[in-house]
């Protein structure tokens, strides 16, 4: 085999309910008792800036009360009076049903049954003989109270011109700049270092935006009586988060576009991030998702499914009766009696660059990102139930790690970042198939981590927080417990598996590998193989000679000291998100074309393509 280029991650940033993955801030909420106190303050004063309060001081439990999975607060909606629309038939049952109205409120089509007569120059009578349906505002109680949901007070839409954005793409807009932050480069020195053609940006959503300001608006405006504006279509797109990040961000024209795997979008995504660096054909891969669904019309459509943790299926569970609340916080309830996942919002972005241009500017190297296999189930018996498509993907994941760290390293100082969404279909299929891959593996006892338990499912992100997540799991040493639960459940197997509740401490250095996995609606299995800052350093000091290292190492330290002063700006609260709207615009003038080359706003891009088929000219 030739020499293959390395996708290392170099950089991440993001927002979910436990807060910004920058720093790894957000895995420190995760693991918020196991961190020495130095780091767990750190990291709490990082939510306290993104929450609105002046400090951690006298706010500690309140910061911890409004993070992570909990009940759904009124800035979403009020799960106790959801509004609705309740039909009202009329029957005029001899007497015509009548009533005065504003002439401005006349429907432009008067149906059949009404007779109507003029009372002002301003107003008329309406007459109905016969029946007529109306819709009446009323208001119902939710059945599903909890969510994975950004900390109380943090808006994402009051940190820059957000023009009335669906919240995704104010969360994507977030969370790109936080990547970009976290690099501790400058843009325009990574630009000056890579053909205007080699980045690639791969982001987007697996449900689109679907709040009142994108197609959730498009779709009941008229419904409601209102209008559509010209922003709802557009912004609604499913690969808007990545046309978001080209245009306001990065300044990009290289390629893009969003993989849409249901709930494994950010892995697929994540494979053609791969792909392009792997094969050379892109230098710099930024890769995300962007999920919002924390709205009743998303939420009721998982539920209607039978697919969400309801009120009445939790009380159930922990024995409780109608007149008692269920325990809100312990809703996603991964591997363990459980009765649905918990829906959640978050924007997560990676950024690979491969390795050498990594050694060249000495970047930080949080670890290496090298396959993601993609399998569907074949024949279904129903489309969002599980399959044999995932036995693939975890195999050649685990295959892939063990053609670089060998046999033993594939049993000893691996991680197992389950898709565990808190369902009963879940919890006995994908613990089986981790089982039975193990168990071909060799491996006696892999760690599982299920980080949903947190977080909630955010859907097309959800591998997204896994993969920010293993990070920190790598960088503090400690694998996050299973905390909401009290044990595994019975149909559970557990054959060469390792589940926690409690939070277990590793020794960073002898963390090899993780196994990031993710079960989509329709089949969409991806599995990811990630390796860790210890084994990805091993690997490239394989590839790179020792002077070539000591240079990167010295250009490292002025990275690392940039990175810290990003984290201490991001807590200060002195930095605001990237936000470059109308621009540095390209315009015609601004290109040059010749045969063989262009220029592109003074940048080249090269036409001297040869063809991969010497053995078919016909020239």
């Amino acid at each position: 085999m030739g020499r293959q280029r390395l996708p290392v991650v170099v950089g991440f940033g993001g927002i979910n309910g436990a807060g910004r993955a920058s720093g790894h801030h957000a895995f420190g909420r995760m693991v918020h008792s196991a961190l020495p106190q130095a780091q767990r303050q750190r990291t709490l004063a990082s939510l306290a800036t993104l929450m609105g309060l002046d400090s951690v001081a006298g706010n500690e439990q309140y910061i911890l009360d409004h993070t992570l999975v909990r009940r759904v607060e009124e800035n979403h909606f009020d799960v106790d009076a959801v509004s609705w629309n309740q039909r009202f038939p009329t029957e005029s049952n001899g007497h015509p049903v009548n009533f005065d109205i504003a002439r401005k409120h006349l429907p432009e089509i008067i149906p059949p049954d009404w007779v109507v007569t003029s009372t002002s120059v301003t107003h008329a009578n309406v007459q109905i003989v016969g029946q007529q349906d109306f819709l009446l505002p009323t208001h119902r109680e939710f059945e599903v109270k909890a969510a994975g949901q950004l900390p109380t007070g943090f808006d994402p839409g009051t940190l820059y011109p957000s023009r009335n954005h669906p919240r995704g793409l104010q969360m994507t807009v977030y969370a790109a700049s936080d990547a970009l932050g976290s690099l501790g480069l400058d843009w325009d020195t990574v630009r000056s270092h890579v053909a205007v053609d080699q980045i690639s940006v791969y982001a987007g959503s697996a449900m689109g935006q679907l709040d009142n300001a994108g197609g959730g608006g498009m779709m009941k405006a008229r419904h409601l009586g209102q209008r559509v504006t010209s922003k709802y279509c557009p912004l609604s797109l499913a690969e808007m988060p990545a046309d978001f990040v080209n245009a306001y961000v990065l300044g990009s024209l290289g390629t893009t576009g969003a993989s849409l795997g249901a709930c494994a979008s950010f892995l697929y995504n994540l494979r053609l991030g791969i792909d392009d660096i792997s094969s050379g054909r892109a230098r710099v891969a930024v890769v995300g998702c962007a999920e919002a669904p924390v709205n009743p019309e998303i939420m009721e459509g998982y539920a209607a499914m039978g697919a969400l943790a309801t009120d009445k299926g939790l009380r159930q569970l922990d024995g409780l009766d109608d007149s008692q609340a269920p325990d809100h916080r312990r809703a996603c309830r991964p591997f363990a009696d459980n009765c649905g996942f918990t829906i959640a919002e978050s924007a997560q972005m990676v950024v690979l660059f491969d390795d050498e241009l990594a050694m060249q500017l000495g970047a930080t190297v949080f670890g290496a990102a090298s396959n993601v296999f993609v399998n569907a189930d074949g024949h279904k018996k129903s489309i969002s139930g599980p399959g044999v498509g995932n036995y693939i993907t975890m195999a050649k994941a685990v295959a892939a790690a063990r053609a670089v760290v060998g046999e033993e390293g594939v049993r000893h100082g691996g991680l197992m970042q389950a898709h565990g969404t808190g369902t009963p279909q879940n919890r006995i299929t994908e613990a089986q198939i981790m089982s039975r891959t193990a168990q071909a593996f060799g491996i006696e006892s892999w760690a599982v981590a299920a980080l949903k338990c947190y977080l909630g499912h955010s859907l097309g992100s959800a591998s997204g927080d896994q993969v920010t997540g293993t990070l920190g799991v790598w960088h503090h040493g400690v694998i996050p417990g299973i905390t909401t639960i009290d044990g595994i459940a019975d149909d559970v197997c557990r054959d060469n598996l390792a589940f926690s509740i409690e939070h277990r401490e590793v020794d960073p250095e002898q963390q090899k590998y993780a196994i990031i996995n993710s079960k989509g609606f329709g089949g969409n299995n991806a599995s990811a193989t990630m390796f860790s800052p210890a084994v990805t350093r091993k690997m490239l000091q394989a590839r790179y000679s020792a002077s070539e290292w000591s240079a990167w190492e010295r250009a490292n330290e002025t990275v690392r000291e940039r990175q810290q002063a990003y984290d201490d700006e991001m807590i200060a609260g002195t930095r605001a998100p990237v936000y470059k709207f109308d621009h540095g615009v390209l315009l015609d003038d601004d290109v040059e074309v010749g045969p063989y080359g262009m220029l592109v706003g003074g940048q080249p891009v090269q036409l001297d393509l040869q063809s991969p088929y010497d053995d078919m000219r016909i020239d």
